[in-house]
């Protein structure tokens, strides 16, 4: 399916050549400049013998230029960083480490009223989540999100050619990323994690470095995505063929994390209803190097659905509601299977989100709890932050992320010692 898909990719960015520039374009061109410069500083809310008390510390500066013209738009967006916490100075692009984090660099264009294409490292998102993701397949930066950066650094860039078609009876988009894009995953070098051949938590004593598909046009990625609207619903369905994308498989020649293969088949639907909107999300993960289930050392398929709920209560006052299941298949295989004193994970796995958002002071001041709960794992994640928009230019922010649960091998419950709070100041221009 995927080498299909790609070689229908090239056909058509081949017929979709854009046409040139004329001289009159090259004079309509337009640039703008803007950004910010913001600093944060966290610390842990209990010791964790594997980490640093200080969670956060960091300054950067953003700068995002726009060159467009009435063929093309080129975009580069990138950060500028002081992180204390890492100690890192040398850039690493895909782990977003370094003095330098390349957000987007891009060409989009539109060659026929019927498609855009967009060229370049990018930030892709899609499905009807909030904060749950089960057909966006695109990277993830779970150590920012965890850890008090903004929530837009919870997208991670993909080095990747977008194709959006719009034939009529329905919106096709085509991703195709030439090499492996993974998730900036919990590794250890920020926050304590489970660590199951250490049989404990861990933290910078143990770093995760996984064996990474990373050869170009063979340890590939394809998404595909058809949309329609119908009768005021948005309805998808959706597929990807590539790896998961964080190391949850184990190389027992190397002793190393690894990726597994993955397909993914998905649908979804949301519009509006009692007075709010609601949505539905379902997504079958094929775990295409285990498909019955009883090798110990890769993941079993999952099936995974999402539906969610939001509306507003009164004025200025929000409420965000989701119910999130995961299925685990060939669950007896997996259990008799799984290696002598490592913890088994339930055959389903429940968690339920709630958000509240109260908007004051003209809507200047911003109010926002999340709060994820499993029930199944006995485990939670509470998210509340605060921010105020002082003038146009200058933003105060805080919050916390508070990790709680009965066992530490869950997947909130390990994060207990990294529970944090945070600060933070940023000047926009």
């Amino acid at each position: 399916m995927k080498k299909t898909l790609l070689i229908l990719l090239i056909l058509l960015l081949g017929m979709l050549r854009p046409e040139p520039a004329s001289a009159l374009d090259m004079e309509a061109l337009q640039t703008d400049l803007h950004g910010f410069l913001d600093a944060r500083y966290g610390r842990r809310l209990q010791a964790d013998p594997y980490e640093r008390d200080t969670s956060l510390a960091e300054t950067r500066l953003q700068l995002h230029l726009v060159h467009q013209g009435e063929a093309v738009t080129a975009e580069i967006r990138s950060d500028f960083l002081y992180d204390d916490v890492s100690g890192i100075s040398s850039p690493d692009l895909e782990k977003g480490t370094g003095w330098i984090d390349l957000r987007e660099a891009y060409l989009l264009f539109s060659p026929v009223p019927m498609a855009d294409v967009k060229v370049g490292r990018q930030i892709l998102t899609w499905g009807t989540g909030d904060l749950v993701f089960i057909n966006d397949l695109f990277p993830k930066d779970w150590q920012a999100f965890f850890s008090g950066r903004d929530v837009d650094y919870l997208k991670a860039p993909s080095d990747a050619v977008l194709l959006s078609l719009f034939p009529g009876p329905v919106n096709i988009d085509v991703v195709y990323t030439p090499r492996f894009d993974a998730d900036r995953f919990i590794s250890g070098e920020r926050l304590s994690y489970w660590n199951p051949l250490l049989d404990r938590r861990a933290g910078e004593d143990a770093i995760i470095d996984p064996v990474r598909p990373d050869d170009w046009f063979e340890d590939d990625e394809i998404a595909l995505r058809l949309s329609k609207v119908l009768g005021g619903y948005e309805l998808a369905l959706y597929g990807y063929d590539g790896f998961w994308k964080s190391p949850n498989g184990f190389d027992a020649d190397t002793l190393r994390a690894a990726f597994a293969k993955l397909r993914v088949y998905g649908a979804s639907a949301r519009g509006a209803f009692l007075g709010g909107i609601a949505n539905a999300e379902a997504g079958y993960y094929d775990s295409r190097e285990d498909h019955s289930g009883d090798d110990p050392y890769l993941p079993n398929s999952e099936f995974r659905l999402l539906f969610g709920y939001e509306r507003e209560l009164v004025r200025n006052l929000s409420l965000g509601l989701q119910y999130y299941l995961e299925v685990l298949q060939d669950y007896p295989a997996y259990r008799s299977n799984l290696p002598d004193g490592q913890p088994d994970r339930d055959e389903d796995r429940h968690v339920v989100t709630l958000r509240l958002t109260k908007l004051a002071m003209n809507q200047n001041l911003n109010l926002s709890l999340f709060l994820y709960v499993s029930p199944s794992d006995e485990d939670y994640y509470v998210r509340p932050t605060v921010s105020y928009k002082m003038t146009d230019a200058w933003l105060l922010t805080a919050g916390a992320n508070l990790f709680g649960g009965e066992k530490d091998y869950t997947f909130f419950g390990q994060f207990k010692k990294d529970t944090n709070v945070y600060a933070g100041i940023r000047y926009s221009f």
